[in-house]
């Protein structure tokens, strides 16, 4: 029974030693990024009351919601989502600020998710960014810039940014007079690039031929900039040109800014989270077959928490990142600092006076008596994984000093 004990529930999982070290550097390099660029701090609850992230709002779907009572019979659960959170806080609290609002997290979020193996955790630190109250292209090019500073941020040369626009297909969906049920089994076959499904089911609709071949053509309208061309020769309807045309101002922004490199685009695009409204983004790279950041603009999410305010934003998966940069064999750097000061029976006091002495200054140190039948090698898998630059050996009075590094080589 104890031996059971050890385990963890499906989808969560310990991080300790070096990785939890290489997490947390990753998530303090996200962090820098965000706050260069202006963004502060804010923290949510854990678990907010079910409503926050009902289907109403277009977060994740019930099934997948850790749900629970309080005592007085409200349902809470524990927050899938961060955007929803935030939109929440920034309502109560910036309803009347005149001005951009610009707010960064990195926090858990806890989906209920039944896809564990394909590799999905059902906790996940995300750090992210909110820009509030601006709807103008300017945001958007903001929000794609820090995604791909974030990218870079943590080592990665080789990954793509992904554009779309759900407006686009929310044009096509309008003209057609395509809604509920079917428009989510469309979107699904959109998502899924199943192009015979799509015509499949576009052929048991009354549909002009000019919708019906646009969104036959939407899974295949991913690339390069000159996608954009082409879509916009495939309708006439105002709402997918204003869309289009918002992806070509927001490369034109890119590109003068040295941005376009890691930019594509992909109308078929249409994300999970319904609450986007326009501009979405994902960005892939290698070693993993999901998104490491996701975001898009959601400019109505506000106005159902009573703050009616245009919004953008995005999300990194840190773990799905940490995970990405192991299989690419990128190296999270880590610098080694403080002392692992290991001493003898009898000499406590000698310790516990330079440690102190040493911790004055700022320099951490880690005490650790010594046990009888123990070797270098023990304390030095020690300092290893506590990323200590110095082992110090404190015994019959004498302290004796050794690099881990040196260590490390066989010169010490």
């Amino acid at each position: 029974m104890k031996k059971d004990l050890l385990h963890t529930p499906e989808g969560v999982r310990d991080i300790y030693g070096k990785e939890c070290a290489e997490k947390e550097q990753i998530e303090t390099k996200l962090h820098d990024v965000l706050n260069l660029y202006g963004y502060s701090d804010i923290q949510t609850p854990t678990f907010e009351f079910f409503d926050v992230f009902s289907k109403e709002k277009g977060s994740v779907p019930s099934t997948e919601l850790f749900k629970f009572f309080d005592r007085y019979g409200h349902t809470l659960c524990l927050r899938p989502d961060m955007t929803p959170s935030i939109a929440r806080s920034a309502s109560k609290y910036y309803d009347e600020c005149s001005t951009a609002v610009k707010l960064c997290y990195v926090e858990n979020t806890f989906v209920n998710d039944s896809k564990y193996y394909q590799g999905r955790l059902k906790e996940n630190t995300m750090a992210g960014a909110e820009l509030i109250g601006d709807d103008s292209i300017d945001a958007d090019a903001e929000i794609v810039m820090m995604t791909i500073d974030c990218m870079k941020a943590v080592g990665l040369n080789e990954f793509q940014v992904e554009l779309g626009n759900v407006q686009f297909f929310r044009g096509l969906l309008s003209e057609a007079g395509i809604s509920g049920d079917d428009e989510e089994e469309l979107k699904s076959l959109i998502d899924e690039k199943n192009l015979f499904g799509v015509e499949e089911m576009l052929h048991s609709h009354d549909i002009g031929d000019m919708i019906t071949d646009a969104l036959i053509a939407l899974p295949t309208l991913f690339g390069s900039a000159d996608v954009l061309d082409r879509a916009e020769k495939m309708t006439y309807i105002p709402e997918c040109l204003a869309a289009v045309k918002r992806l070509k101002d927001l490369y034109a922004v890119l590109s003068a800014n040295g941005y376009a490199d890691h930019v594509s685009f992909d109308l078929g695009d249409l994300s999970s989270h319904a609450y986007y409204t326009g501009i979405i983004l994902h960005a892939f790279t290698f070693g993993t077959g999901e998104p490491v950041i996701n975001g898009g603009r959601y400019d109505r999410l506000m106005g159902q928490f009573g703050s009616d305010r245009a919004s953008i934003g995005f999300s990194v998966n840190v773990d799905r990142l940490l995970s990405a940069l192991q299989r690419q064999k990128i190296g999270v750097p880590l610098e080694r600092n403080g002392i692992l000061l290991v001493y003898g029976r009898d000499d406590f006091q000698a310790a516990l006076f330079s440690s102190a002495h040493r911790r004055a200054e700022g320099i951490r140190v880690c005490m650790m008596r010594r046990k009888s039948g123990t070797q270098l090698e023990d304390y030095l898998k020690v300092a290893e994984e506590g990323q200590y630059e110095w082992i110090f050996l404190c015994e019959n009075g004498k302290e004796q000093r050794l690099r881990v590094d040196e260590i490390q080589k066989g010169e010490a």
